[in-house]
């Protein structure tokens, strides 16, 4: 049967002052209506049901995720003691799936990302299930035909062509390697190859086949993992995965396993995708006025072009003469800055945490 985990343990630091550590991105309504993971649960609606879902997520955020989505069991949201990056979560998941499922095929995926339209994204998991089922050893992501030289994504190369299942759904590709993220000129030629799609984050899998690649490849990972597996049920668990947890070395997923398997292909995507990672991404997704401003909440702009404009409540936002900024306003913290300059927004958390002001963190 098929699984979903969703991971969830990402800080969002890009989205300050909205996302807080006790509040992050995926748990913030920021593209109207719903929630970045209540938005990811209803895109498995149809796909995978409530009992086959999981989300793993910083041990902390457990309440407000239990909170957000009612309708899974208490037990399908894992919380981590420590952040160990996406090859630990999805070793860890991959153990709790296999418990109830030894049959299962996975698909994983973060809790923040904007996909459209989601017939076209079911249509494709169920591809790449499919693959996998034909043969177990297979590994499955999503490539995501770049539209511009991103220097914040990570890279897939394509390799040989893999036989069409559907071609009216989309390409398949055997994976010739994965590139990190590139500096500007290397982004500018990967674009004009042709040869690369962004690498969406999103796998499927054989939940026993991902574990034995971890075996093979981590046993640092894998061998604190299967310690924690045999306790599940027991007394012992709590004090076992901490224990496991913090010992495990952090490393992504791409690095411990995708780079070294032999038979990992790349799906060509085709759905509109957005990883939705700073706030430039909300004028994506949400568009703008005349004057090209995105605005979410009570805002008066006097000669103002270019601008996302976000504010809680009843609070009035007046801008006079701004052009191309980011104004975020919460109840504690505003933020001002050049939109152009946003991957700075990153080091305010760590200049917070110098000056010792958590609460803001």
């Amino acid at each position: 049967m098929l699984h979903a985990t969703i991971m969830a343990g990402g800080s969002g630091t890009r989205f300050w002052p909205a996302s807080r550590s006790a509040c992050p991105k995926q748990l913030l309504d920021l593209t109207g209506g719903q929630t970045m993971i209540q938005e990811t649960v209803a895109r498995l609606e149809t796909l995978v049901p409530p009992d086959r879902v999981l989300v793993v997520t910083g041990e902390r955020l457990v309440p407000a995720i239990r909170q957000q989505l009612p309708q899974l069991p208490a037990d399908a949201i894992i919380g981590e003691p420590c952040r160990r990056d996406t090859a630990p979560c999805i070793g860890l998941a991959a153990h709790w799936v296999l418990r109830h499922d030894p049959e299962a095929v996975m698909v994983v995926m973060p809790a923040d990302h904007v996909i459209q339209p989601v017939e076209a994204f079911q249509q494709t998991i169920r591809l790449a299930a499919t693959l996998v089922r034909e043969r177990p050893e297979r590994l499955v992501t999503f490539g995501i035909r770049p539209t511009y030289p991103a220097e914040t994504f990570g890279y897939i190369e394509r390799g040989a062509a893999e036989p069409a299942r559907n071609p009216s759904l989309a390409d398949i590709y055997r994976v010739a390697r994965f590139r990190e993220k590139p500096r500007a000129d290397v982004a500018r030629q990967f674009l004009a190859s042709g040869q690369f799609y962004w690498n969406s984050g999103i796998f499927v899998w054989k939940a026993a086949t991902i574990l034995e690649q971890l075996r093979r490849h981590e046993p640092a990972i894998s061998g604190p993992l299967e310690r924690i597996a045999r306790s599940w049920d027991t007394s012992d668990f709590a004090a076992t995965l901490r224990q496991e947890f913090e010992a495990l070395p952090g490393k992504s997923i791409d690095y411990a396993v995708m780079e070294r398997a032999a038979e990992v292909v790349v799906i060509e995507a085709p759905f509109a995708w957005d990883d939705v990672g700073s706030w430039q991404a909300i004028a994506r997704l949400r568009g703008g006025d005349a004057a090209g401003n995105t605005v979410d909440g009570r805002h008066l702009g006097i000669d103002t072009s270019g601008c996302i404009v976000r504010s809680e409540g009843q609070h009035l936002i007046v801008t006079l003469g701004l052009h191309d900024c980011i104004v975020v306003h919460t109840p504690d913290a505003t933020l001002v800055a050049n939109k152009h300059d946003e991957e700075s927004i990153r080091a305010v958390a760590g200049l917070l945490e110098e000056r010792g002001w958590q609460q803001y963190l």
